[in-house]
């Protein structure tokens, strides 16, 4: 090549490269625009100047606002005013609070992922999935989420601005069950009424099954809020959260949510917990739910349940990303799980799959099966139910199975009776600990004027703990959950290390009657190329109450890979 054509083929080269360079840096400006929310614009920002009054170390007021932490271990949070300053105030009052559930969510998330370029891959993924969630929530909310933001922490700007954040985070119960097949969410609530009750008062019992880690679920917020606009209400949160997962109003309507089958959905749309959270902050009745729902527009399958004391009874909104239903029945009691039982979607492929293939129908027919042994459902009961860890017809099936109704998972379990507005909450571990009540009418009267650091809870109401958190039962499972741990990292290393036989016997014997034990063993003997024993193991995991058909194909499968490296290395 001479000089002349040498020259013009590196001009053409730069140019070149000058192009793409171009195209790089607007497609970065132009992802950066479309994928970056917009502050809401707000005329008032006074609340921004108060600040905070220390009453001790767990006990923070501002004005009538108040936070302090319960001596069962709960945060109570009394917020009133308009979105702005709601929003405004909580983060003040929860400062710290929103700072350690952050970090016990991002810690969690870099543990499920430990790869750094996927975790960034999936940063800009979610950055652009979420890109008009703003659209699709009411301006309401993003103004009290915007208010909250101005308290979080700079340290996780690296994954987004403050507000960018916390609005995202609101999405996280959808994102995770659409795209982790609920792998963490696979929640159980049930209602009875009229002639199924004690005292025919409608009693609502849930668990929140949602598993982001143990840290995450340790500063548990009982959140009183008395809007300038609807009615008063509380819910269960925790730091930076406003949508609703577990509610009831002061008009005795309650809200919780389930998450269904879903396809992975290719946009944002309204977070199903801001759904949730409007349905309690508007709706009286059953109908008035229903409308609020029909309204807005999901990107996920949820089920929410609506129990309302006006209508005596409780009725489930079924909704997909295109139709809704609503369910109910002529019974004096309803279940849901992760499936819809109503007729919109009794032909659905989806929810026909995920009745086939989870533990959903499983869990829903053992729910009926234990509130049909009692004549008369209470609260006492109704924490019987959801503490329940056994299959149908009380078959040991391992503990933690996703088959029972207590996975030993829970964020919080919840009861209400909303006839008398009172609701009754887990306290920690899990369902485990007393459940402590609070009368709704009695918090509103007294919270907005507590000065001291006084308990609020109805002392006389308290459902006292599982047995089993004092049993060897749970020492048991205490030792298979660092266990299981130890064996995944294991499994999970590319350097190749022999657990001791002590190991692998002692996590044999924390939980023998589940069938993950046995897949998990499997797993470690395959690694290390020890194929008899992996057969052997897998072949016991298959004799267990196994809880879905994904994990069933993967144990098989195994079994079948084992065999052939066996045979190919005769």
């Amino acid at each position: 090549m001479n000089k002349k054509k040498k020259h013009i083929f590196l001009r053409i080269l730069l140019y070149f490269f000058l192009f793409v360079a171009t195209l790089l840096i607007a497609g970065l400006i132009y992802f950066a625009s479309i994928a970056y929310l917009k502050i809401p614009v707000t005329d008032n920002i006074q609340s921004t100047k108060l600040i905070r009054k220390n009453i001790s170390e767990t006990f923070y007021t501002l004005g009538n606002n108040k936070c302090r932490k319960s001596d069962s271990g709960i945060w109570e949070l009394y917020i009133e005013g308009n979105a702005f300053d709601r929003g405004v105030i909580t983060g003040k009052l929860t400062k710290e609070l929103i700072y350690k559930q952050e970090k016990a969510f991002v810690e969690q998330i870099n543990k499920i992922i430990p790869s750094k370029k996927y975790l960034s891959f999936l940063k800009y993924f979610i950055a652009w999935f979420n890109r008009d969630i703003d659209k699709y929530i009411p301006k309401e909310y993003l103004l009290e989420i915007y208010g909250i933001s101005l308290s979080a922490s700079n340290q996780f700007s690296y994954i987004a601005p403050n507000y960018q954040r916390m609005v995202n985070y609101h999405a996280a119960h959808d994102i995770g069950h659409a795209l982790q097949d609920y792998k963490m969410v696979g929640c159980t609530s049930f209602s009875a009424w009229r002639n199924k009750t004690e005292d025919s008062s409608l009693i609502i019992g849930r668990n929140f099954d949602f598993y982001v880690g143990d840290e995450f679920a340790k500063e548990k917020i009982v959140c009183f809020v008395k809007p300038d606009k609807g009615y008063k209400f509380m819910f269960i949160t925790w730091g930076g959260m406003i949508g609703v997962v577990s509610g009831m109003n002061e008009k005795g309507l309650t809200v919780t949510i389930n998450a269904a089958k879903s396809e992975i959905p290719f946009e944002a749309a309204t977070p199903i917990s801001i759904v949730a959270r409007e349905i309690l902050q508007y709706a009286k009745n059953i109908n008035e739910a229903y409308e609020i729902a029909k309204k807005r527009q999901t990107f996920v399958s949820e089920s929410i349940m609506i129990g309302s004391a006006e209508d005596n009874k409780t009725s489930i909104i079924e909704k997909s990303p295109y139709k809704i239903g609503l369910y109910s029945n002529d019974s004096n009691y309803i279940i849901c799980t992760n499936h819809y039982n109503g007729d919109t979607f009794k032909n659905d492929k989806l929810n026909i799959e995920n009745i086939n293939t989870t533990a959903s129908f499983y869990r829903f027919n053992r729910v009926q099966q234990i509130i049909n042994k009692y004549d008369k459902i209470n609260v006492n009961n109704t924490a019987e139910i959801l503490r329940n860890q056994y299959g149908i017809d009380d078959k040991n099936i391992g503990t933690s199975n996703e088959k029972a109704v207590n996975q030993l998972i829970a964020h919080h379990s919840i009861i209400f009776n909303a006839t008398k507005k009172i609701v009754w909450i887990s306290t920690s571990p899990y369902q485990l600990g007393q459940y402590i009540a609070y009368d709704l009418n009695k918090v509103f009267q007294n919270m907005p004027v507590l000065e001291k650091d006084t308990e609020i809870y109805e002392k006389q109401l308290i459902v006292p703990a599982d047995t089993f958190l004092t049993s060897n039962n749970y020492k048991q499972f205490l030792n298979y959950k660092k266990l299981k741990e130890i064996i995944k990292q294991n499994i999970n290393s590319k350097v190749n290390h022999k657990l001791s036989i002590n190991t692998l016997n002692d996590f044999l014997k924390s939980n023998p009657e589940y069938y993950y034990t046995y897949s998990l063993l499997g797993d470690y003997y395959k690694k290390n190329k020890d194929y008899n024993k992996a057969i052997t193991v897998y072949n016991i995991a298959l004799h267990k109450e196994i809880s879905n058909k994904n994990d069933l194909i993967y144990i098989r499968e195994n079994i079948i890979d084992c065999y052939t490296n066996l045979f190919s290395n005769k």
